[in-house]
């Protein structure tokens, strides 16, 4: 059994109140204890599970079905050899409606996830929930706007993050709580749809191989409309419950029309990767590594046809 750490946060036990037939409920990455990934530690891979059978998939199974909410979980996945951060999507009658693996990892100080999980496999996904098609990308996932753009273009109807961010234990200075919540404003606003983003609150410490590591996490979880602007919104330190009904604005539907354009660019972007030589000796952020980005994209659309079909469905 892997050991606690020295210093983290209780969370509580998943709550009832004010979830009873919403249109979903979901929890912050890798919910089921703290944010181990700020050390490198063998003994933390015995906290991985197999998808098939995991006790807390099939607790929330149980837990949506009572409820009748939609609810994504986050895991940490043991396949055979590899272990991947997932998120199994439950719908509101208990039903698993399959699995997605997160396909960005970090790696840097207090996020040493590489050392844990391997890249996804799945691709990004789209899950017909019983209120909504959703799409749910993991943390880092965030930071590429190909991920949002590639789910909606699936039939993603709201896009879903949750998340686990906060200080840099190398840098007291440096705070991206605001530029994290304007990039995931811009991936609502940039693809019409709502957007919403659950993150760890609480400081966690954690020993590691060059002594203690500490981090803050930011909190502020949030509901993004779809032209981007915040409808709700959980401060940085306190356990909250974000909750928001609405109807499609008359001015969203209206602005679809406005963006059919900036979708077929997308089309001719996704196509133009596809034809151009890759090489996979860097990870930076230049010309090659967007190049290699777009690609993993274009692979999520075998058929880019799937673009026209939605195009044709919303613009009639």
């Amino acid at each position: 059994m892997a050991p606690r750490a020295p210093s983290c946060p209780r969370y509580p036990r998943p709550r009832r109140t004010g979830y009873r037939n919403g249109p979903g409920s979901y929890y912050k990455e890798l919910f089921e204890g703290y944010y181990f990934c700020q050390a490198q530690k063998k003994e933390y891979f015995g906290r991985a599970k197999p998808y098939d059978g995991h006790p807390t998939i099939q607790r929330m199974q149980k837990l949506a079905k009572e409820l009748g909410v939609v609810i994504p979980v986050s895991f940490f996945e043991e396949a055979n050899n590899a272990h991947y951060n997932s998120i199994a999507v439950i719908d509101a009658d208990g039903t698993d409606l399959g699995l997605y693996r997160k396909s960005h990892i970090p790696d840097g100080p207090g996020y040493q996830e590489k050392f844990y999980f391997n890249p996804g496999d799945t691709g990004f996904k789209v899950f017909k929930t019983k209120f909504a098609s959703i799409g749910v990308a993991i943390c880092w996932d965030q930071w590429f706007p190909e991920a949002a753009r590639a789910m909606v273009l699936q039939g993603a109807e709201i896009l879903f993050y949750p998340t686990a961010i906060g200080s840099e234990p190398q840098d007291d200075d440096l705070d991206s709580c605001n530029h994290w919540k304007r990039v995931m404003q811009g991936h609502a606003g940039a693809n019409l749809v709502p957007l919403v983003a659950s993150n760890r609150i609480g400081k966690e410490v954690i020993e590691t191989e060059h002594g203690q590591s500490q981090i803050t996490f930011y909190g502020n979880s949030f509901i993004a409309g779809p032209t981007g602007q915040l409808v709700a919104t959980a401060n940085y330190k306190d356990e909250d419950v974000l909750l928001r009904r609405d109807k499609i604005p008359e001015t969203w539907l209206g602005n679809i029309q406005g963006s059919a354009s900036r979708l077929v660019q997308s089309t001719a972007i996704i196509r133009w990767a596809q034809q151009r030589p890759l090489s996979f000796q860097s990870s930076s952020y230049s010309e090659q590594g967007s190049r290699r980005q777009l690609t993993s994209t274009a692979r999520l659309f075998k058929d880019i046809d799937c673009i026209n079909k939605w195009m044709t469905t919303v613009l009639g």
